[in-house]
C-alpha cells in the first residue's frame, strides 16, 4: 500500500441476506461487489451514481458501519494501520475517532432535544477526548467558528436553524473529534442550490486548511466537478470507471459515465441539452444480470457483454475502466 494512500478497498463486497424466507436458498442483496479503489491522503474523492447503485453502502463499509462480506479495507495514516474487515474492540473505538460521517438530511440528523453546543460536544464526551467541561467548551467554540457558527448559535436548538445552518452543525459535529477521514453522504442533496454552493465551499476550505481526506458521495456530477479532484463512477454495486476529475470529463470511456455527463444541464440558455436516454430501470441487486451489469441498458452492448465480466483495467495514468469496448467508444 502506497504511503500516499489513506484508505484502500481490495475486492470489497457487501451482501445483505434477506429475512422471512422459510424454504429454499435465502436471497442476497449484493449491494457492493468486488470494489477496488484507493483514496489518497488529503484528497477530495468523489463517488457518483444513480440511487440504488450502492454508494452509501460503500461509504458505510469504509467507516466499518456496514458488514464486509468479502475482501478487505485497509486504513493507514501516519500512526496506525487497520484492516476494517477484522477490526474490533479498542482498535475499532480508535478508528471511530479517525473517521466520521456527514449525513444527508440535516433535519433528521440532529436531536431536537439537544442544544447545538451539546450536539457538537457529544463525540468528545463519548470518546473521552477531553478531560473537563472547560476543555470541551473550548474545542466546541473552535470548531463552531471554523464552520461559521457563532456563540449565540450554541445555545439554541436545531429547530431554530435553516437547512444550511443545520448542515454546518452536522459538519462541526463530524470535525470535533479531529478525524483524518470523512464520508460526506449526499450532504448537500437536501439543500437549495445557493446553499449547496455555500456548504461545498466550506467543505473545500476545511479540506484545504486541515488536510482531511473526504469521500464525497453524490448523484450529481456537476456538484462532483465543483468539489472533487478524483471521481469514481458506480453502477449496480460495482465501480465502472475512475479517473482524476478533469480526465473523466474530457476522456470519458464508459457508456454509463457518458450518459451521466450528458444529463448535466448547460448554463447557456441557447444550448439545448442532448441527454442520452437510458432505457429501462436499474436491475435488482438481488439478481444482477450476467456479464457486464450495464448490458441491459447500454446502447453499445454486444453478445460478449452479456456473458463475460469486463476486466478492470487502466486506460491511462490513474484512469481505470470496466468495459470491453472502452477504446472504441472513447
Amino acid at each position: 500500500m502506497s504511503n500516499d494512500v489513506l484508505i484502500r478497498a481490495d475486492g470489497l463486497s457487501v451482501h445483505f441476506p434477506l429475512r422471512g424466507f422459510m424454504f429454499g436458498e435465502r436471497p442476497v442483496v449484493r449491494a457492493c461487489e468486488g470494489i477496488n479503489i484507493e483514496i489518497e491522503k488529503g484528497s477530495f474523492f468523489g463517488l457518483v451514481g444513480e440511487s440504488g447503485s450502492g454508494k452509501t453502502t460503500l461509504g458505510r463499509a469504509m467507516l466499518k458501519a456496514a458488514p464486509i462480506s468479502k475482501g478487505e479495507v485497509i486504513y493507514s495514516d501516519d500512526e496506525v494501520t487497520y484492516n476494517l474487515a477484522t477490526l474490533e474492540g479498542a482498535e475499532l473505538k480508535d478508528y471511530r475517532k479517525r473517521s466520521q460521517l456527514i449525513f444527508q438530511d440535516p433535519y433528521a440528523a440532529l436531536s431536537p432535544r439537544m442544544t447545538v453546543r451539546d450536539i457538537i460536544a457529544e463525540p468528545l464526551e463519548v470518546m473521552g477526548l477531553t478531560s473537563n467541561r472547560d476543555e470541551t467548551d473550548a474545542r466546541v467554540r473552535e470548531i463552531a467558528a471554523m464552520c461559521r457558527l457563532n456563540l449565540e448559535h450554541l445555545r439554541r436548538f436545531p429547530h431554530a436553524f435553516s437547512g444550511g445552518q443545520r448542515q454546518r452543525i452536522s459538519i462541526a459535529r463530524a470535525l470535533v473529534s479531529g478525524p483524518r477521514f470523512i464520508v460526506a453522504d449526499e450532504s448537500v442533496a437536501a439543500l437549495d442550490v445557493s446553499i449547496q454552493a455555500d456548504v461545498l465551499n466550506l467543505l473545500n476550505k476545511i479540506q484545504a486548511d486541515s488536510g482531511i481526506t473526504f469521500l464525497f458521495i453524490s448523484h450529481d456530477l456537476s456538484v462532483i466537478a465543483h468539489t472533487c479532484d478524483f471521481v469514481a463512477v458506480m453502477y449496480l454495486g460495482q465501480i465502472v470507471e475512475s479517473a482524476p476529475t478533469r480526465k473523466l470529463f474530457s476522456e470519458t470511456s464508459h457508456p454509463y459515465t457518458r450518459a451521466l455527463l450528458s444529463a448535466i444541464p448547460s448554463l447557456d440558455p441557447d444550448v439545448r441539452g442532448h441527454a442520452q436516454r437510458l432505457e429501462g430501470e436499474i436491475p435488482s441487486p438481488i439478481n444482477p444480470p450476467p456479464g457486464c451489469r450495464f448490458n441491459t441498458r447500454c446502447p453499445h452492448a454486444q453478445e460478449r457483454c452479456r456473458s463475460e465480466v469486463p476486466e478492470w483495467r487502466e486506460m491511462s495514468s490513474k484512469h481505470h475502466v470496466a468495459c470491453h469496448f472502452a477504446e472504441e467508444l472513447a
